[in-house]
């Protein structure tokens, strides 16, 4: 069964809503959900995120905050939870406190920290920090990775790993390119490890086309938090989620 993973800003339209989508995103039966702490600088993000996260960051929401909101969510939930960080919010707290205190929160074992902006050759202590705390770094490689460097992305990865199917930033796309097939072709020669493809999936044929070419999991973003972005209440943004998170869902069976 291929895996399906929703993406959504925490604290956009606000941290109750972020709350009740997780539990919403949970009763859909998704396999893990990824949850991104609101940047700044989100360099790897196209508009839908970013102003979702800038819209966040606005209404206070910090990473205390998010935190204490997921110690409360987390134990409710039957899916594991994957933190989206960019590394500059790791590091001013200091790499092995901001592990410890995710880990406390409850955000461990599988799938537990993708940070699309450090390099490979930056990663190393950033994956004894989490290997210390039970807690899985998931690395990115993309069209543009060249093949020797894939094979270090993918050797050091740990969970799965995250395959950008397309050059540039997140966001939804008219289709998938079908460079994806090969791509996925060449990562599942180089690991036995399961590959999630991400960056521009926002449809159900979509999630269908890539499962077909071979994916172990589908991440979808920008579609969902423009969902609850753009709501015109946040339970009508719980109601259209829970509705697209269904038609994706079965996409995959």
């Amino acid at each position: 069964m291929v895996a399906l993973i929703p993406y959504i800003t925490a604290g956009d339209p606000d941290l109750p809503t972020t709350a009740e989508a997780l539990k919403v995103l949970d009763s859909c039966r998704s396999d893990i959900i990824e949850l991104g702490l609101p940047y700044s600088d989100p360099l790897a993000d196209g508009p839908v995120i970013q102003a979702a996260a800038t819209s966040s960051l606005a209404r206070g929401t910090n990473f205390d905050a998010v935190m204490s909101m997921l110690r409360e969510v987390l134990p409710q939930l039957s899916c594991p939870v994957s933190l989206f960080s960019y590394c500059n919010p790791i590091l001013k707290r200091g790499i092995g406190k901001f592990m410890t205190i995710i880990k406390d929160a409850g955000v461990q074992g599988l799938d537990g920290l993708v940070v699309p902006d450090v390099p490979l050759e930056e990663t190393e202590i950033l994956r004894m920090e989490s290997s210390k705390n039970n807690i899985e770094l998931v690395l990115l490689t993309t069209p543009t990775t060249p093949t020797d460097r894939m094979k270090s992305i993918v050797s050091a990865s740990e969970g799965f790993v995250y395959l950008v199917s397309s050059v540039g930033v997140t966001g939804t796309r008219t289709n998938v390119s079908a460079r994806v097939q090969t791509l996925l072709q060449d990562i599942k020669q180089a690991t036995s490890k399961p590959v999630a493809v991400g960056f521009g999936i926002s449809k159900p044929e979509h999630v269908k086309q890539v499962a077909e070419w071979g994916a172990d999991g589908v991440i979808v973003g920008s579609a969902m938090v423009k969902l609850l972005g753009e709501a015109k209440s946040p339970e009508e943004g719980l109601k259209e989620l829970e509705t697209f998170t269904k038609s994706l869902k079965a996409a995959l069976i």
